[in-house]
């Protein structure tokens, strides 16, 4: 038998289960055996044993069996049913809403019935409201159940009596053996994990004795072991998009020389021990015939950009172009101003593309790329479009990397393929990324950490204020651009509507003018064209020749990443219930960028939610990203913390990356074993991943 075993048979072979029943369970993620098993009951029912109704309590779910002794038909405004029974120790009543004249004639005086649902209050003692029930032959004892009753996640016209049949098939089917256990008995032993078929038999069927609350909270160890053999699968399709990207080699940079000292020479500021430890694991990793794959995660404001400068200097000083991706036409424009700032001294050309450069321009720079006029060029999206062509690109840096998929991060990847080489990657992100999903989301990469802000960076002193002392807030950004300073004025989203946020940034511009008449409002927001943007944000920003001509800048969360401007010294942003902490400290993070103290006001709108005062007391106690970045994921979970472009790549059937972090360390080091066998992880990932492998496929 192969290691993936025999093919797991389509649920269209299970008895009863036609074209109808294929489509409702293709919507709860189900297509074959495997699948079914997959499908793990939320919670269970105790229908072992038979409670007298004396000992029954409100909330109870349990089993009875009584004896019927009236039944009517209760006229109102709807025809409810009711059924009292009896067992010797007390009387309950069985309420249905929806019954027939059959059920009703069923129902007769004297009969036996065994009845379960939950206990209710009711006009004249406990009841029961549509309970599962069936009468008792007099003659023939009915076997109580052995096992505890799974309760599975369904959807529309799916019971769960219907589903636990078909579960009944797959477990028969399960019993034969025809489910591979993949992971060697030796590596099960050595990390402690049971058998698979042994954990799927036991959470569908758990014994009456079992702990239910330990399964609930999904530590089970029968639940350990799918979720660690669920974690191992996507940690191997990391490795293996790793080990794919390597096995194509990359070329060699040489170590950073003249023009990089050059560089290093002309800036007015000295780089931190922090960049400079990462500058020289970067350039280490280019010297290397293997592809770099490289994250760096630093604080806003920790001086990222300079350290991909480097970077890019060192593949021009080796005669390869380099290429920089921002997730915003703000973000790549300021990269691109930084650039030219930097490398025209060193007669570097650097080239721009995004969704504004149109017509002939936009000709002349894909030119430029394609014959390496261009040595280091900086865009958004646009550098995935099919026209841009480079001529030997070595080095690809992709800022912001939770707004991009791997998918599009490898595309870019293949567009610099020069011959059989591929070009160095790195990654950057200003939202730090807690250990535990660097750890699974990250895996492929290498992590460097810069944990060290530039000297002279003032603290930012968060104030959180109620939206009934706006006029104190209004004062407070008077007297801030009285003194020669700048302030943003941020509109968070309204009701999911980018029209709407819009709409109220334009209504808070209008009223600041009004309010501050004095001073110059400007408006940025998301449905301007690219062109306008990035004028607004020069105009706010003024630079060597000409000065910022807005006071107070209003925007919608489109200035979250990486703008700079180091006279803007005091941020207001209202509703910031409505945010996760990671986008409320990226905001932040626009200010305290120069040496004056700097401010972050947090206006929010009473009353608010536990949630939202956790966020606002977390931001008002710590500026440390990292910290941050860990309460986040624990108040929102690892899908929107990793952002909307990897939520669907991390989707997990069983694993719960908080609840099982402590699993992560022996994931990685299971991993290493079983990628020394291709055909082993190839059968895992399949397993958990299916064939696309979702965004382990490159």
């Amino acid at each position: 038998m192969s290691v993936d075993g025999p093919n797991i048979p389509a649920v269209g072979v299970l008895k009863g289960v036609g074209a109808a029943m294929v489509n409702k369970l293709e919507r709860l993620g189900i297509h074959n055996l495997q699948d079914l098993l997959f499908h793990l009951p939320i919670r269970y029912q105790d229908r072992t044993s038979v409670k007298k109704i004396a000992a029954l309590r409100i909330g109870d779910e349990a089993v009875i069996e009584a004896e019927v002794s009236v039944v009517e038909i209760k006229l109102g405004k709807k025809r409810t049913l009711l059924c009292r029974v009896h067992d010797g120790t007390g009387s309950l009543t069985l309420r249905f809403f929806h019954f027939s004249a059959a059920q009703k004639n069923s129902l007769s005086k004297g009969k036996i019935l065994r009845c379960f649902s939950e206990v209710r209050p009711g006009p004249n003692g406990l009841e029961m409201v549509h309970p599962e029930y069936k009468g008792l032959d007099d003659e023939l004892p009915t076997p109580i159940e052995q096992s505890l009753t799974p309760v599975y996640p369904i959807t529309e016209g799916l019971q769960q009596n219907r589903i636990r049949s078909l579960m009944q098939q797959a477990l028969r089917w399960l019993e034969s053996g025809e489910l591979a256990e993949l992971l060697p008995t030796e590596l099960r032993s050595q990390w402690g994990l049971p058998q698979l078929g042994k954990s799927l038999a036991y959470l569908h069927a758990p014994p009456p004795q079992a702990d239910r609350e330990l399964m609930a909270t999904g530590l089970h160890p029968a639940q350990r072991r799918l979720a660690f053999e669920e974690l191992l699968a996507h940690h191997l399709t990391l490795l293996n998009i790793r080990r794919s990207v390597q096995q194509q080699g990359a070329p060699v940079l040489k170590a950073p020389a003249d023009l990089c000292a050059r560089f290093l020479s002309q800036l007015d500021f000295t780089l931190t021990g922090a960049q400079q430890r990462v500058c020289a694991e970067i350039a280490t990793d280019l010297t290397k015939g293997v592809a770099m794959l490289r994250l760096i995660q630093g604080d806003v404001g920790s001086g990222k950009t300079v350290v991909a400068a480097m970077a890019a200097i060192q593949a021009v000083e080796n005669g390869l172009q380099a290429a920089i991706m921002a997730p915003t036409e703000i973000l790549a424009e300021q990269h691109y101003l930084n650039f030219q700032k930097w490398l025209a001294p060193l007669q570097v050309k650097v080239g721009m593309l995004s969704g504004k450069v149109k017509g002939k321009k936009r000709a002349l720079q894909l030119q430029n790329f394609a014959s390496g006029e261009a040595q280091v060029i900086v865009g958004t999206h646009a550098l995935f479009q099919e026209e841009v062509r480079f001529f030997n690109l070595g080095l690809a840096v992709i800022d912001e990397q939770h707004r991009f998929g791997v998918h599009q991060r490898m595309s870019l990847r293949e567009k610099g393929k020069n011959g059989k080489l591929s070009p160095h990657q790195l990654i950057m992100t200003a939202t730090p990324i807690p250990r535990t999903l660097t750890m699974s989301a990250y895996a492929d990469l290498d992590c460097s950490v810069i944990d060290e802000l530039p000297p002279g960076r003032t603290p930012v002193q968060t104030v959180v204020i109620g939206d009934h002392r706006r006029d104190q807030v209004i004062a407070r950004v008077r007297k801030a651009c009285l003194e020669q300073r700048q302030v943003y004025w941020v509109c968070t989203l309204i009701e999911e509507s980018e029209v709407l946020e819009c709409q109220a940034a334009e209504v808070t511009a209008e009223q600041l003018q009004q309010q501050l008449p004095e001073l110059k409002i400007g408006l940025i927001h998301g449905r301007m064209k690219g062109a306008e943007k990035v004028e607004i944000m020069q105009r706010f920003k003024g630079d060597a020749e000409t000065a910022a001509s807005i006071d107070v800048l209003v925007a919608t969360t489109v200035i979250e990443v990486g703008v700079d401007v180091p006279n803007a010294s005091v941020m207001i942003i209202e509703n910031p219930e409505r945010l996760g902490l990671a986008q409320l400290h990226q905001l932040r993070g626009r200010v305290g960028r120069g040496s004056v103290e700097s401010y972050c006001l947090l206006l929010y709108r009473a009353p608010l939610s536990y949630t939202g005062k956790q966020r606002l007391q977390i931001m008002r106690d710590t500026t440390d990203g990292f910290k941050i970045a860990e309460k986040d994921l624990e108040i929102r979970g690892p899908g929107e913390v990793l952002g909307t472009k990897q939520t669907g790549e991390m989707q997990f059937r069983i694993a719960d990356l908080q609840r099982d972090a402590d699993l992560l360390e022996q994931v990685q080091s299971l991993a290493l074993q079983v990628n020394t066998d291709p055909q082993l992880s190839a059968a895992i990932t399949r397993r958990w991943l299916g064939t696309g492998e979702q965004y382990g496929q490159v």
